[in-house]
């Protein structure tokens, strides 16, 4: 299989449906004409919610960094185990 066959964040196949491109660099930080990378929407939301813009252009602008984060690490242990079709919306952590 290709490496596009696969979630780049959660590594389960990817499948049809429920699949969306991530800037590594946010279109709102001037990345509208950067790399994106295909995952599955639920991966999507998470590096939403867990990071602001500011974030992900500054300190997670690559797979290894945002996978290496505790609250992905975490996420990824959990979503693993579901099934490719399974989606639900993240709800926004807190920040301190």
């Amino acid at each position: 299989m290709k490496e596009n066959d696969f979630c780049l964040i959660c590594e389960r196949k990817l499948g049809t449906q429920n699949v969306s491109k991530h800037h590594l660099i946010p279109k709102s930080q001037g990345g509208k004409n950067t790399k994106t990378i295909l995952i599955h929407n639920i991966c999507h939301q998470k590096i939403h919610s867990v990071f602001s813009e500011k974030e992900l252009e500054r300190e997670f602008n690559t797979v290894e960094k945002i996978k290496n984060s505790e609250e992905m690490i975490k996420f990824i242990k959990w979503v693993s185990k579901k099934d490719i079709s399974f989606y639900q919306r993240n709800k926004r952590i807190k920040r301190k």
